[in-house]
């Protein structure tokens, strides 16, 4: 089973995360600076790059930190390797944000058990062979996303749901949460008409929409698993004149992408799925230093609706609950 931040390991965030062994590398000075190595499963999505781009950015402030970033393409094995080359150059700690979990179970366990420190960031692995793992609740997210257009939409409506990869636990989670959100069972007006799953890509969500648009002349609300599926959507809808006959919510919310279609109209919602980058390393930092660190690291969510966006968005509490299955 994947290592989820909704599951219930959250029952776990007091234990204390350490590698199985202790070994010895570079100071941590200017001289000699702690050397991290950064795997990133891929960099076609605009949200993996403002990952990278935060890690970079908080790591830049800290002169006895170097971090060698790599790309895996999107494939697991050229991330396993990854992985393997890091331990072999001896880094002092690594970030992995995994494509997979199950390819990558296995060499985050072995770094591990070499005493290399390894933080898993955003997508889990299998088992507790890691030093800790930061991420935010994709079930919590996408029930607050569900609840939203369940409450906008006064327990009746029609809705499109467009499902980012059913094979990733992200979205399984964001799925799942949505449909705990809508609360069907005691809202029988609210129907899903339409799912399609678009990977993530806008160029997909185009295409699902289009479909939906051709089979359902009714849709009151657009639900995508992240904020370039709304954004391909509303394209859709656009195109045949209908963007303006429903609503359309996403999830990320990244600056120049999701609160930017919020703030020119093109969104109604959006709810922010943190990166963890400078998280990251900033327990890497407390890790390096030899000080004890969380097992698990929730962040925080924020919804961004054109009444708040201005502002910063709506902060929603984390909450801490027993896993959903």
């Amino acid at each position: 089973m994947n290592w989820k931040p909704n599951s219930a390991a959250l029952c776990v965030l007091a234990l204390i995360a350490c590698s199985s062994e202790t070994r010895v590398g570079h100071a941590g000075t200017t001289d000699d600076p702690w050397v991290i190595g950064m795997s990133q499963c891929n960099l076609g999505e605009p949200w993996r790059v403002q990952m990278d781009a935060d890690v970079r950015a908080a790591a830049q402030s800290h002169d006895n930190l170097r971090v060698i970033f790599k790309d895996a393409q999107n494939e697991s094995l050229t991330q396993r390797a990854q992985v393997e080359e890091f331990v072999e150059q001896g880094v002092d700690l690594i970030i992995i944000s995994p494509k997979e979990a199950a390819p990558l179970t296995r060499p985050v366990a072995e770094a591990y058990q070499r005493g290399i420190p390894v933080i898993v960031l955003d997508r889990a692995v299998q088992g507790d062979q890691f030093t800790t793992f930061i991420g935010a609740d994709n079930v919590r997210i996408g029930r607050e996303a569900g609840r939203w257009i369940r409450e906008r939409l006064g327990g009746v409506g029609k809705i499109v749901e467009l499902k980012g990869l059913m094979t990733s636990v992200p979205g399984q989670d964001r799925n799942q949460g949505f449909l705990q959100g809508l609360e069907l069972e005691h809202n029988p007006g609210l129907e899903i008409v339409f799912t399609g799953e678009m990977q993530w890509l806008e160029p997909n969500a185009r295409r699902e929409m289009e479909s939906a648009l051709t089979t359902n002349a009714e849709i009151d609300v657009v639900y995508a698993h992240n904020d370039p599926g709304a954004h391909g959507a509303w394209l859709a809808a656009r195109a045949v004149g209908r963007e303006n006959e429903m609503l359309f919510v996403g999830i990320d919310a990244l600056p120049h992408e999701g609160q930017q279609y919020v703030a020119q109209g093109i969104m109604d919602a959006t709810f922010l799925y943190p990166t963890g980058g400078a998280e990251a390393i900033d327990v890497a930092l407390q890790i390096l230093n030899g000080n004890e660190v969380p097992k698990l690291t929730v962040l925080g969510t924020r919804l961004f609706t054109p009444e708040n966006v201005g502002d910063g968005g709506e902060p929603i509490e984390t909450e801490i609950e027993e896993e959903h299955q």
